[in-house]
């Protein structure tokens, strides 16, 4: 870690690494009804080009050394590769189940996150050969996120309403948790991510309406903050101030302030929508993300806090990905950075 107090200082506004430096930032759509990627250039707004890719993309995950973009298409059972330099696709590799993808912090894994299998998988980074298939005591398993010092992490399990504690060297699950039936009788965990300072995992929760707080070595303890229907993803500003929670169930982006868990904002689009998945423009300004269930994908202006334009792209966008992104390393999903 570059500063003990703040976990995502290496993702700083345009601080590139070597190694993406001269990639051309592009937005990669994976389009899970239409089993197809759609390319955009932000500066334009434009459609690049839309490529075919095996059945069910899901999320667009960069590798963790930064080289290359893997499409997780989970109903395919393959990974399709994206050289980020010229934006098309390699030779897609068997993988059984890759609903999600994640990198351990040191690199040395690989880790599919086998939804419908009920397992988690740590693979070779690279080739993606097996070394353990842990099982898991839930059900939907899907995000995650590290501890500070990535000797553990989060991860969620939307269909069954609980989160496991992982170890990440020992590959062994820990500990087990059921989010409270407090404002749902059905929780539904989404996205997962930790404060700035290390202090805190969040967890977005769909059927709730709201991110539940979780201190880092208080597993199992839960707070809350409501944020509005369906909230779904959450992501880190470039200045490490504010989380953007997008609420999937109404159409709209709630800002949620780090240092007192209070929510400053919230950005709506015109007429609703479905904001699912995305990530934060390399210069911070703009967060793109896709809309689900209305066949686009939103973009809005940070800087300004409000909704800029929607761009058409194929059926049931999901886990967009806009790259490349400052960091030195990518623990996966669609850009989880340190």
């Amino acid at each position: 870690m570059i500063n003990p107090t703040d976990i995502y200082a290496a993702d700083r506004p345009n601080l590139l690494s070597p190694v993406v430096k001269n990639f051309p930032e592009r937005v990669y759509v994976p389009n899970h009804t239409s089993n197809s990627v759609t390319e955009i250039d932000p500066k334009t707004f434009k459609v690049i080009r839309t490529f075919a890719v095996p059945k069910g993309p899901q999320h667009v995950v960069p590798s963790w050394d930064l080289k290359t973009l893997w499409v997780n298409d989970n109903a395919g059972n393959h990974l399709t590769p994206i050289n980020p330099m010229t934006g098309l696709p390699g030779k897609s590799i068997y993988v059984h189940d890759p609903y999600n993808l994640y990198f351990t912090p040191n690199g040395k894994y690989a880790i599919v996150m086998a939804e419908s299998d009920k397992q988690m998988v740590f693979r070779d980074p690279h080739t993606m050969a097996i070394k353990k298939k842990v099982a898991v005591p839930c059900s939907g398993l899907n995000h995650a996120d590290w501890s500070a010092d990535g000797t553990f992490f989060v991860v969620s399990c939307e269909f069954s309403g609980e989160v496991l504690l992982v170890d990440t060297e020992k590959m062994k699950i820990l500990k087990t948790a059921m989010l409270p039936r407090t404002y749902s009788k059905s929780p539904m965990p989404q996205d997962v991510k930790i404060s700035p300072n290390g202090s805190t995992f969040y967890i977005a929760d769909m059927m709730s309406n709201g991110v539940w707080t979780m201190k880092a070595h208080q597993f199992g303890k839960f707070g809350f903050i409501k944020t509005g229907n369906g909230a779904h993803g959450i992501y880190v500003t470039r200045d490490s101030k504010f989380a953007l929670i997008s609420n999937r169930g109404e159409g709209s982006i709630s800002v949620l302030r780090f240092s007192d868990n209070k929510l400053v904002a919230k950005w709506k689009i015109p007429g609703g929508g479905s904001p699912d998945m995305g990530g934060i423009s390399a210069d911070g300004t703009q967060f793109w993300v896709s809309g689900r269930y209305n066949n686009v994908v939103y973009v809005f202006d940070i800087t300004h806090g409000k909704f800029l334009r929607s761009i058409k792209v194929g059926k049931e966008p999901h886990g967009l990905a806009i790259y490349p992104q400052p960091g030195r390393y990518s623990l996966g999903h669609t850009g989880v950075f340190r």
